[in-house]
C-alpha cells in the first residue's frame, strides 16, 4: 500500500469533515444575524434613528456580499477580465463616496463646530491620515497572525492564498461598516443612504471574488458561498459601534468621518485597486474604475 497516497486520502476526508462542520457553523451564524437582523427592523424596538440606519445599512453591505456570492453556486467559470472590471468598478464608487459622504460632510461639520477654514482643513486631513494608518497597523497585525496560524497548520499554497484573501476581506469590512455608522451619526441621513449604498453596490463583486478564491482552492460551491457570505458579517457589527459611538460624542463626529474616509481610502488604493489589477486587465479595471466613480457621483448629487 502507497503510504503518501493513504495519508494524502485521509487527508482529504479530514479536510472534507472539517470543511462540513465550518459551513454548519457559517449557516448558523448567517441564520443567527438574519433573526438579530428582523429583531432589530421590528417596530417593537425603538433605538435611535442613527443606530437603526447604521444596522440597516449595515445590513445592506452584508446581504450586497451574499448576494455577490451566489452565482458561483450555479456558475461554471468567469473571466478575470470579469472580475477585474466588476472590482474596478466597486473602486469607483467607494473613491466617490468616500469623497462626497465622508469627506465633504466631515469639512462642514468640522465648520459647523466653529472651525475656521484653515483649522477644519487641517483636522480632517489628520483624520484621514490617522485612519489610513490604523489600518495598516491592523493589516500588519491580523495579516501576521494568520500567515502563522496557516503556516502551523501546513495547509497548502493556494489554500493559504485564499484564506489570506478572506482575512484580507473581512478586515477592510470593519472600515467600511463604521462608514456606515459614522455617517448615519451625522446630520445629513441622505448622505449616510448614499454611502451605504456605494458600499453596497462595491460588496457585490467581494462576494464573488471571495467564493472564488475558495471555490479554486478546493472548497465546495456551498462551504465557498457560505465563507463568502460570512465576511460580510462585520459590516452591520461595526455599522452599529460607529453609530453608537459618534452620536454620544456628537464634537468628534468631523474626525470621525475623516477617520473612516482614510480608512476607506487607504483599502481602496493597497487592496481593491491592486487586486483588480493583478491579471493584467489594468485598462480595463481603470476603465470600469472611472465608470463607477461618475456614476456614484451622479447618484451623490443628483439625486440626493
Amino acid at each position: 500500500m502507497d503510504v503518501s497516497a493513504g495519508r494524502t486520502h485521509f487527508g482529504a476526508r479530514l479536510g472534507r469533515v472539517f470543511g462540513r462542520r465550518w459551513a454548519i457553523g457559517a449557516v448558523l451564524l448567517l441564520g443567527a444575524s438574519a433573526v438579530a437582523l428582523a429583531a432589530l427592523l421590528h417596530p417593537a424596538w425603538q433605538p435611535g434613528a442613527a443606530l437603526r440606519g447604521a444596522v440597516v445599512g449595515g445590513g445592506a453591505a452584508a446581504l450586497a456580499t451574499a448576494i455577490g456570492a451566489l452565482p458561483v453556486l450555479c456558475a461554471r467559470e468567469f473571466g478575470k477580465r470579469t472580475y477585474d472590471a466588476m472590482l474596478g468598478f466597486g473602486s469607483g464608487v467607494m473613491l466617490a463616496a468616500t469623497a462626497f459622504s465622508l469627506i465633504v460632510p466631515a469639512l462642514a461639520a468640522a465648520r459647523a463646530n466653529g472651525g475656521s477654514a484653515m483649522s477644519s482643513s487641517i483636522v480632517v486631513g489628520a483624520g484621514i491620515a490617522l485612519g489610513a494608518v490604523l489600518i495598516l497597523m491592523l493589516e500588519k497585525v491580523v495579516g501576521h497572525n494568520s500567515q502563522t496560524l496557516l503556516d502551523e497548520r501546513r495547509v497548502s499554497a493556494s489554500v493559504k492564498h485564499a484564506w489570506m484573501f478572506v482575512a484580507a476581506v473581512a478586515l477592510h469590512n470593519i472600515p467600511e461598516g463604521l462608514a456606515i455608522g459614522v455617517a448615519f451619526a451625522g446630520p445629513d441621513a441622505g448622505d449616510a443612504r448614499t454611502l451605504a449604498t456605494a458600499i453596497s453596490i462595491q460588496d457585490v463583486p467581494e462576494g464573488l471574488v471571495v467564493a472564488l478564491a475558495l471555490r479554486t482552492a478546493g472548497y465546495t460551491r456551498m462551504t465557498a458561498v457560505l465563507f463568502a457570505a460570512a465576511s460580510g458579517l462585520v459590516e452591520p457589527l461595526a455599522a452599529a459601534f460607529g453609530a453608537a459611538m459618534f452620536s454620544v460624542a456628537t464634537g468628534m463626529l468631523p474626525g470621525g468621518l475623516a477617520l473612516a474616509a482614510g480608512a476607506m481610502l487607504f483599502v481602496i488604493v493597497n487592496n481593491v485597486i491592486p487586486e483588480s489589477h493583478s491579471h493584467g486587465n489594468g485598462k480595463v479595471s481603470s476603465i470600469a474604475l472611472v465608470a463607477g466613480f461618475i456614476l456614484m457621483t451622479i447618484l451623490d448629487t443628483a439625486l440626493t
